[in-house]
């Protein structure tokens, strides 16, 4: 009894990762679609999108880095 309540921990476990993927990647179209509607509309350009990633990539590593 105890083996099945593990494999059945351990699919209920496979299940939530999988359900985290499916909103991640619904997450990451919406954000991709709405980042593609300002650059063209000019809103943004492209250059500004892929430097402010790469600025808060830098600020998050360095958060990292002094609270370790």
């Amino acid at each position: 009894m105890k083996q099945f309540q593990s494999i059945s921990k351990e699919v209920d476990i496979i299940g939530q990762i999988a359900d985290l993927k499916e909103v991640d990647y619904k997450n990451m179209l919406v954000l991709t679609a709405l980042i593609e509607l300002l650059i063209d509309k000019g809103i943004i350009s492209r250059k500004e999108v892929l430097q402010k990633t790469n600025l808060l990539d830098l600020e998050m590593k360095l958060d990292d880095l002094l609270q370790n």
